[in-house]
């Protein structure tokens, strides 16, 4: 059973990389990978009430992801709406790509400390958007956003779920990840950040052509929009820590909160004009797809975790290789396959607290190799995905143009941190 379910997943895996050489989207190969991975499991265990448990587990657990994916996306769309990027837009005045990514670079890799890697992603994709008008452009800096994205978030307990479960299991502490962290994370932005911006020295941005069809906003109603709506995301962390809730409860709390502002404060006009600033036509357009896709690829990679797969591989690379820092180098890079989520629980069920106390070299290092290791390939982690979906970035694209960049910014951070710990120990 698991050589046939590691077969489908590879095949799944292929046709999802090549959807543009064999025109199917990758959506429709994700869901049907998953639909195979778990009728040859159910079919295998022969014990259905158990199967259905874990199935159930898995649907739980994938919908957190969404619903936090499709309100974060609706709030965005909702503040797009409005016009309410230009608070941001009308302060940058560059027209030097260099200057420009390193400032997105910078703004993402922060950002994504105090909100979360996936919501940072979302956000400035989408201000990006209002920035360049060349497609290719906004690929290279989608991609350095995604680095960057995953980057910040490791070195803090809110930035990316896997550091969020250590944390919660115990295994680190806020002050003292960030403290060892910090610095290989930035280097792993830094590496790939340094490299392209070399490539794009002299080049200019493109300006926008104003799109005059879009609806006039009051000043006071695009800020109005843009502040709740940057505070809800950056609210989030605040109601976790505080409610102890999952955050998509919590941005599902916000969306409402936003639904009703924006009734109250357009009651007054026509239909036509209040219709495109609603929230409700927010929702019409978000990208279905890449959440349908995202469904897809989680529930895959679940079907593997509860066949036993992960922990067995987290097993044989302790067997076999035995150290610790390589081991969880080779984590890491398997993250960027395997969403990071399973293999950090596996790997946290193979090491006891008793062994490796808090903060110990392992944990940490495991949160920094699971969080960044996944900008190796696009579909690596939920910002890759999220950036995926919002500009349509291929999978054999970003693996030529930015998987190596990630990697050499990802052992250049491991390096970092390596030798950190050798010289404070």
């Amino acid at each position: 059973m698991l050589i046939a379910l590691a077969t489908i997943f590879v095949l799944a895996y292929a046709a999802i990389a090549l959807e543009h050489p064999i025109g199917i989207n990758k959506s429709a190969s994700a869901l049907i990978g998953a639909g195979l991975l778990w009728t040859l499991y159910a079919t295998a265990m022969h014990d259905p009430a158990t199967v259905n448990h874990q199935l159930e587990e898995s649907v739980a657990s994938t919908a957190q992801i969404v619903f936090f994916l499709i309100g974060a996306m609706t709030i965005v769309e909702v503040i797009d709406a409005h016009n309410g990027f230009e608070v941001i837009t009308a302060l940058i005045r560059t027209r030097s790509q260099i200057t420009l990514i390193w400032l997105i670079g910078f703004v993402t890799f922060f950002l994504s400390a105090i909100l979360d890697n996936l919501t940072t992603t979302i956000v400035m994709v989408s201000l990006i958007q209002k920035l360049i008008s060349e497609r290719n452009d906004r690929l290279v800096f989608a991609s350095l956003i995604v680095i960057a994205a995953n980057a910040g978030g490791a070195w803090t307990v809110i930035g990316d779920v896997t550091t969020t479960m250590l944390w919660i299991g115990g295994q680190v502490t806020p002050v003292n990840i960030m403290t060892a962290l910090i610095l290989p994370s930035l280097i792993n932005l830094l590496v790939p950040l340094g490299i392209v911006s070399w490539s794009l020295r002299g080049k200019l941005i493109a300006p926008l052509s104003r799109d005059d069809s879009l609806p006039k906003v009051d000043p006071f109603e695009r800020n109005l929009m843009f502040y709740l709506g940057l505070g809800i995301l950056i609210a989030v962390p605040v109601f976790k820590t505080a409610t102890h809730l999952a955050p998509f409860m919590g941005i599902l709390f916000g969306l409402g909160v936003l639904w009703m502002v924006g009734e109250i404060v357009h009651r007054r006009k026509d239909e036509d004009e209040r219709r495109p600033l609603t929230l409700v036509h927010a929702l019409t357009r978000i990208d279905m797809t890449a959440i349908v896709f995202f469904v897809g690829i989680l529930l895959a990679v679940a079907a593997l975790e509860h066949a036993g797969m992960l922990a067995m591989l987290a097993r044989w690379l302790e067997a076999t290789i035995g150290r610790h820092d390589v081991i969880v180098i080779l984590l890491g890079l398997l993250s960027a396959i395997i969403d990071n989520v399973p293999l950090v629980a596996a790997t946290m069920g193979m090491y006891e607290l008793k062994q490796f106390p808090p903060d110990s070299f392992i944990w940490e290092f495991i949160a920094y190799c699971a969080g960044t290791g996944g900008s190796i390939l696009i579909i690596g982690s939920a910002a890759g995905v999220a950036a995926m979906g919002l500009e349509k970035i291929e999978f054999l694209w970003y693996a030529r143009r930015i998987g190596g960049l990630a990697l050499l910014g990802y052992l250049a951070g491991a390096g970092v941190y390596i030798a950190q710990y050798a010289l404070t120990q």
